[in-house]
């Protein structure tokens, strides 16, 4: 029987022989995180729990059919599976994530975590990195709201000053920067999780 105690790749090697326990305590153990991860991007209780539930469906039909080799990074894995139904979720119902001025930049939400380690925190200037290569490609409008935005810290209002334009129009380029961004992104093949 596994002990509550059991490291996450113990678990899930557990529950891919057969051990439907193992299953329920990971669910357990990292539930709080999962859903207020959800719950942070979707602001509906019930549609969080939704797309909870399918995060693990997805999980449950990925272990049974062998394809999870994550190397024990359980929990990174889950987030990007529930990031990647929230997306869809978006897309979906037509809804851009609204970017506050507080909010952290949506592409790394799954790592604006206070535990990262220093292995982490590396990767995490890597891929900052990287992004800062990808905008280059951007068209120029842009690239400059979205370097105020990430780099500068700016507010909307501060952006819209700064450009000269009305703020509907600053959250419209950094709206498509994004998508943009993303495509290039999914184009070079960046994995923005660890």
């Amino acid at each position: 029987m596994e002990s509550v105690t059991s490291s996450d790749g113990l678990l899930v090697s557990s529950y891919i022989n057969g051990n439907e326990k193992s299953l329920e305590i990971l669910i357990v153990r990292h539930k709080q995180r999962i859903f207020s991860f959800i719950l942070s991007k979707i602001q509906d209780r019930e549609i969080s729990e939704d797309i909870f539930q399918d995060t693990f469906i997805k999980v449950i039909n990925t272990l049974k059919r062998g394809k999870y080799n994550e190397e024990g990074k359980f929990l990174p894995w889950v987030m990007r599976i529930a990031h990647n139904l929230i997306i869809d979720y978006f897309r979906r119902n037509k809804r851009i994530p609204k970017f506050n001025n507080t909010d952290d930049f949506d592409i790394f939400d799954v790592l604006s975590d206070e535990t990262l380690s220093a292995e982490n925190q590396i990767i995490k200037s890597q891929i900052l990195e990287d992004v800062k290569n990808l905008i280059e490609e951007l068209p120029d409008d842009q690239k400059e709201v979205l370097l105020m935005r990430m780099y500068k810290d700016m507010s909307f209002k501060e952006i819209a000053e700064n450009t000269d334009v009305s703020i509907n129009t600053a959250l419209g380029r950094m709206r498509y920067a994004l998508i943009n961004l993303r495509k290039l992104i999914e184009k070079h093949h960046i994995v923005l999780v660890n």
